[in-house]
């Protein structure tokens, strides 16, 4: 049947389910009239509820994940969306302070893959066996221009993707692009070469948001042109580790995909698995440019 113009329906596509909001319908509850999906509805003497009516009402009819609202991604949504990232800008701005008291420190804890050079025996770096640098790298800041934008770019890029996610999925986001730039700077910078900073894991941040907005339809020219910038930076200024931007910005955009874009019914297979494929990708980078090294 033809609608009349300027009906709602014209205006509007269906509503969306207030727990998931990736999946339209057109089903209320009939007592909060809030849009609820199939998975969310419980059967009523009339008609259908959603699960916070239910918990307030009898507490009887929903299946036992009903009553756990859940992200675009299929995480649990927590009651502090932030959480993780305060907890992750935490450790950086302790490791920070602690280098800024102890140049050893700040040795052991950098990237390196082999010191020192020649002609002397290595006796440091990640061919010698220290392989932790690669994670503790991630962690560790000198300069306080680095620390400030890389927490800033953190807490910017960070909250709503975790919100996104659901806490475990953008730890395991973060670690695993953190990782990806790491491993990619030891297998293409220079052995002497010391590196270190949050970078890695906040370029994969950057992609994933982006395939998040282009999940969600948004707006892409914002997050697009904040990334031609940094990139602009990445390439233009010397002494920049750009293996560790394009490394964690490419295991961004890989992992970012398959959690916004997995089939429902094997999502955390898809998910995890993908994650563990991108390690994969770290521990083979390792030890092809250990065995080089060495």
């Amino acid at each position: 049947m033809d609608q009349s113009a300027g009906s709602p329906q014209d205006a509007q596509s269906l509503p969306v389910c207030y727990r998931h909001p990736d999946r339209e319908t057109g089903i209320r509850c009939t007592r909060c009239e809030r849009p609820i999906c199939p998975e969310c509805m419980v059967s009523a003497s009339v008609g259908f509820q959603c699960p916070d009516c239910v918990r307030g009402g009898s507490g009887t009819g929903h299946a036992p994940d009903a009553a756990r609202p859940r992200t675009i991604a299929g995480g649990t949504i927590a009651a502090d969306p932030r959480l993780l990232t305060k907890i992750l800008i935490g450790i950086n701005l302790a490791v920070f302070i602690a280098v800024q008291t102890s140049t050893t420190l700040l040795n052991d804890l950098v990237l390196i893959g082999s010191w020192p050079p020649a002609p002397f025996n290595p006796t440091e770096g990640v061919a010698e066996g220290q392989w932790y640098r690669l994670a503790t790298s991630m962690f560790t800041h000198e300069a306080i221009w680095h620390f400030a934008f890389n927490m800033l770019s953190l807490w910017w890029l960070g909250g709503p993707l975790e919100a996104a996610l659901g806490r475990a999925r953008y730890i395991a986001l973060y670690l695993c692009s953190g990782l990806a730039g790491s491993a990619f700077t030891y297998l293409l910078a220079g052995p002497t070469t010391a590196s270190l900073g949050a970078s890695g894991a906040i370029f994969g941040l950057f992609g994933a948001t982006a395939i998040l907005m282009r999940r969600l339809q948004y707006d892409m020219r914002p997050i697009i042109a904040l990334l031609v910038i940094n990139l602009i930076f990445t390439f233009g200024w010397s002494n920049i580790a750009w293996q560790a931007h394009i490394g964690g910005l490419v295991a961004g955009v890989i992992i970012g995909y398959a959690m916004v874009h997995a089939p429902r019914e094997r999502r955390a297979l898809v998910q995890y698995g993908t994650c563990a494929l991108v390690l994969a990708a770290v521990a083979l980078m390792t030890v092809l440019r250990t065995l080089q090294l060495t």
